[in-house]
């Protein structure tokens, strides 16, 4: 997993896309031992700030530096032993979790080689990556050539250089133009979701998890220990408890930290960790398991010995006891807190998600988990409003465990749609939400119970709401399986926008795209036909698993007045960043990365991302270009997720005038 999530973190987002990072040098040179052996020298200058990784690194760590001598069947020379290199340095890898060896500034590699016959050189072929504190490259290929001369000293050195792939070939045959021909307009900006958005969300989940077992109890223990500490001078006990709370908010943003480093790569990487398959699989597993113990068959609990390290530090005093009196409420209470903050992450790890979106929602759950603590410290006597602790906060923690196990599918849902299974179609996934959320209501009823629930005596009327109201969502799920006789599709629900599969993606009322428009998912075969037709054409850039795509999709598009732009004024190329279909073989070609490095295309998705990024410089989906295919011009300025439909119909309709007026 540690590789994985490495791999997935090559690039790093550059000020700007003119910037071509390229932080080692090779250069090589043959020293003479005698008239048949000779050792090969390869030497890498290192920019400041970067380094290089050793030939030796345990299996599931970065990728090593490996040479490669001539060809397979060498009959001019021989290879005497192994690649020496420098000592380097070696560290315990926080990341990997083991011991790596790397080189800063330099690094010089030798190779003993014993000749048979007169050679002038021999070509050798160099794999290796580099990283610096917060991003790292791909791993990169270079040629190099060992020159033999009368004088075999270290003086003669080769210079060899990165090599570059002609783009323009490849872009003509991918794409049938190239990044010169299209005449490009800045682009306007992507709205992303607003980060105090994220904050509210992550709000609600520490008021969620404040009404669990797990930590309600503790707000008048806690409560009543930093007021009895301030009976000489109250003021420093509440003093104290305020800054308990501040605590217990910086140890969820401590957590958030690590998660910069994801959000420094370049944007594609993100889409390629939120479609991954096995990934999403993986996200679907941890909730269930977080369902389940939710539900009280199992509980979690981080090492026994974390809480008695943070216990003995509480004994410090001051400050510092203070703030391991926090980090102690962290870990104890992480039964509870722990599935809340995986949703969390989940959601951050999306293709328009990120560090500061997950820092933002840490914030919120920080805030309303410490925020208690502090204003019950400053106003005692509120604690007596507080309903005493009870069956209803395991019940809080069930209903917590159903919402859990629907999510978990919503993930399964982003594999299956990615990989094309056509298992978890719109028909199957709204059957699963419906039955979770039945049994979601007979619990609420008193129908079904849980291994730590307390016997039910009688309904109270919250639960006799709560049931009212899940079923009624339940209602409101089934008719999900509505049907627009115009377009023969279901009719997509507001509410599960960006959750459930798409209304196409279906058993029984299969099309290309919501609302049965005409898509094309070629670009050259969509750019034909709307020459054929005389049309301009928007090309969308978007991804099976792209919440705000489904959004624009599904609610967006068929508005009357954008259905009928799309529907009979463009034409529409759906082009997928994340289709995971293989190319054929012979698209399967090595690219020029934008921002520096080299890429091989072995998918669909690799294709359109590598179209997008070189084409129109942006890496984020959705994202919408009105094109002219006749002058390959864009016609205004491309914009994102644009959910105002006023504002996203001005959009196509100032595409279609400046089209009008060019022909």
């Amino acid at each position: 997993m540690k590789k994985l999530f490495f791999l997935f973190a090559f690039i790093a987002v550059t000020n700007g896309y003119s910037q071509i990072l390229d932080p080692v040098k090779w250069t090589t040179s043959v020293e003479k031992i005698s008239d048949t052996e000779y050792i090969l020298i390869s030497k890498a200058s290192i920019e400041k700030g970067w380094h290089l990784y050793s030939q030796n690194v345990p299996e599931d760590g970065p990728i090593p530096t490996t040479f490669t001598y001539g060809s397979e069947s060498n009959s001019e020379f021989e290879i005497v032993g192994e690649t020496s290199e420098e000592e380097g340095h070696t560290i315990d890898d926080p990341v990997f979790g083991m011991k790596i060896k790397f080189f800063e500034n330099s690094a010089s590699f030798k190779q003993t080689v014993k000749i048979s016959e007169d050679i002038s050189s021999i070509k050798a072929l160099v794999e290796f990556m580099v990283c610096d504190d917060t991003r790292c490259l791909p791993p990169n290929e270079i040629d190099l050539v060992f020159n033999f001369s009368e004088n075999n000293s270290s003086k003669n050195e080769n210079i060899t250089s990165q090599g570059k792939i002609d783009n323009h070939n490849i872009n003509t045959m991918l794409y049938g133009m190239n990044p010169e021909d299209v005449e490009l307009i800045e682009s306007g900006s992507i709205e992303k979701k607003s980060l105090w958005t994220i904050f509210a969300l992550g709000f609600l989940g520490g008021l969620l998890a404040l009404l669990t077992p797990c930590v309600f109890p503790m707000i008048p223990l806690t409560v009543s220990f930093f007021t009895k500490k301030g009976d000489t001078n109250s003021g420093s006990g509440v003093s104290k408890a305020i800054l308990y709370g501040f605590f217990i908010l910086m140890v969820y943003l401590i957590l958030s930290i690590p998660f910069h480093l994801l959000d420094s790569v370049n944007p594609d990487i993100l889409n390629e960790i939120s479609t991954n398959i096995w990934l999403n699989i993986i996200f679907f597993a941890v909730f269930v398991f977080f369902a389940f113990s939710f539900f009280g068959y199992y509980e979690l609990t981080l090492p026994a010995s974390w809480t008695t390290t943070t216990t003995q530090g509480e004994n410090a005093g001051g400050i510092v006891g203070i703030f391991f009196m926090a980090l102690t409420l962290a870990i104890v209470s992480f039964s509870c807190t722990g599935p809340i903050l995986g949703s969390l992450l989940a959601g951050s790890l999306s293709s328009d998600g990120g560090a500061w979106q997950l820092t933002a929602g840490m914030a919120g759950f920080g805030v309303s988990l410490g925020l208690p603590f502090a204003i019950f410290a400053m106003f005692p006597n509120m604690m007596n409003a507080l309903p005493k602790s009870g069956g209803w906060l395991n019940t809080t923690k069930v209903i917590l465990g159903f919402l859990e196990l629907a999510l978990a599918f919503k993930f399964l849902s982003n594999a299956d749609m990615v990989k094309r299974w056509g298992i978890l179609k719109l028909e199957p996934f709204l059957i699963i939400w419906i039955i979770i959320f039945i049994g979601l209501a007979l619990y609420l009823f008193g129908k079904i119970k849980f291994p730590h629930d307390s016997p039910i005596k009688k309904l109270t009327f919250p639960r006799i709401a709560g049931g009212i109201l899940v079923a009624s969502f339940v209602i409101y799920l089934a008719s999900g399986f509505r049907v627009d006789k115009e377009t023969n599709s279901y009719i997509p629900l507001t509410l599960l926008s960006g959750l459930a599969p798409p209304g196409w993606y279906s058993w029984l009322h299969p099309s290309e795209s919501t609302g049965d428009l005409k898509v094309f998912k070629d670009l050259k075969e969509g750019i034909a036909y709307a020459k054929s037709v005389n049309k301009p054409i928007m090309i969308d850039f978007t991804g099976y698993a792209c919440v705000n795509c489904r959004k624009m999709e599904e609610h967006v598009w068929p508005l009357e007045e954008i259905d009928n732009y799309l529907r009979n004024e463009y034409v529409l190329i759906s082009l997928y960043v994340d289709d995971k279909k293989d190319l054929p073989d012979e698209q399967k070609v090595e690219v020029n990365r934008i921002n520096g490095g080299t890429r091989l295309l072995k998918n669909y998705g690799h294709k359109w991302a590598n179209f997008q990024t070189q084409f129109f410089k942006s890496n984020s989906q959705p994202y919408y270009v009105l094109y002219n295919p006749n002058t390959s011009k864009v016609l205004n300025k491309p914009v994102g997720y644009t959910p105002d439909e006023d504002e996203y119909a001005n959009f196509l309709q100032k595409g279609l005038e400046v089209y009008n007026a060019s022909r």
